[in-house]
């Protein structure tokens, strides 16, 4: 007769159970993965958005990390000079304080007899007269003495604690060049992961868009120096330091764009600038937000070569004007130092260096 009883269910243990769970961890991720995948997909026209803000975010924290490294620079140097003369300081308050002190222990060694009695016991007065105001002005000198002694230890003092501010601003401007080059190398990273997902189609029409807007600006650049031609208007010529810091921009043209270099193998925007302005015998400061300072403001219709074009609301990047619409930069790690148009960032402003 056959058995009414529900048929017992078989439990999953041991291999079974795990190559089960493992099966529905799997089916799990992938379905999660699957739809994660489309959700963040990109178009090949926002993977260029997104990797033209991570490396201008980029630039920026490398022009925070040159003005950090330019404090550290000058805590260094102020630190240094303070550390030599606090030890100058204390090889004179140990002079003083050990001439003090052998003054001190030949009186002791001397013995000490009251003034009165002393008198009492000469054979003459007068004599005794003399000695004592020779001691009394003795006393004069080595009071004066003690009284240097703590102006000295009070001077020590003061440098000393000037020297500690130094160091502790030495210590908060290593911290920020930390902190700007962890920022930097993170957004590079971003902006290289993004172009890393893209495909060899996606890749290959990425490349194509960039030749052809370079393409585009050379163009447009021509149509402006042929107008200027039908116009009668002057050639882009110059000299002086001007001439001078563009010839030597010329002469970077290919190198590459280095984190923090100011020449000769390598150079970041501003270090670029600074080197080309330097070799026409011009100072300029480090960063592109102080370069944009170091000199008088010109409107873009007044560019003439040499001067400093800067870009972007942050005025985060530099490069030195040749002419034309054109400026020699160095753009960003990967991309060598090159002739561009202006046209091709958002323009900020303009300084002539003096």
């Amino acid at each position: 007769m056959a058995s009414h009883r529900k048929p017992k269910q078989r439990s999953l243990t041991g291999g079974t159970a795990w190559t089960a769970a493992v099966a529905l961890a799997g089916a799990a991720a992938t379905a999660m993965s699957g739809t994660g995948h489309a959700e963040t997909r990109l178009t090949t026209a926002q993977v260029r958005e997104k990797v033209d803000r991570y490396q201008r975010e980029a630039e920026e924290a490398n022009e925070k990390y040159n003005g950090a490294k330019e404090k550290a620079g000058k805590a260094r140097q102020a630190l240094d000079q303070l550390r030599d003369e606090a030890a100058r300081r204390t090889a004179r308050l140990n002079a003083s304080r050990n001439a003090l002190g052998a003054f001190a222990a030949a009186q002791y060694r001397s013995g000490t007899v009251a003034p009165t009695l002393q008198l009492a016991l000469s054979s003459s007065p007068e004599q005794y007269l003399r000695r004592a105001s020779l001691a009394d002005r003795v006393g004069s000198r080595q009071a004066a003495a003690v009284a240097g002694l703590s102006r000295q230890a009070r001077k020590l003092r003061q440098v000393r604690g000037e020297a500690q501010d130094r160091l502790d601003q030495l210590r908060g401007a290593q911290a920020a060049l930390a902190r700007h080059k962890g920022a930097a190398r993170k957004k590079l990273a971003a902006a290289q992961a993004l172009l890393d997902r893209l495909t060899s189609e996606q890749r290959r029409r990425y490349e194509a868009q960039k030749a052809r807007e370079a393409q585009e600006a050379r163009a447009a650049q021509k149509g402006r120096e042929a107008q200027g031609t039908r116009t009668g208007a002057a050639p882009y010529t110059t000299s002086g330091r001007a001439a001078r810091a563009v010839s030597y921009a010329y002469g970077a043209l290919g190198k590459p764009y280095i984190w923090g270099a100011t020449g000769p193998h390598g150079y970041d925007c501003s270090g670029l600038t600074q080197a080309a302005w330097q070799a026409a015998g011009v100072a300029l400061p480090r960063t592109t937000y102080t370069q944009i300072n170091a000199g008088r403001r010109v409107s873009r219709t007044e560019l003439a070569p040499g001067d400093l074009v800067f870009f972007y609301a942050g005025v985060s990047h530099v490069g030195l004007y040749i002419g034309g619409g054109r400026m020699i930069h160095a753009p960003r790690p990967g991309a060598p130092v090159r002739v561009a148009p202006i046209d091709q960032m958002p323009f900020a402003g303009a300084t002539r260096p003096a």
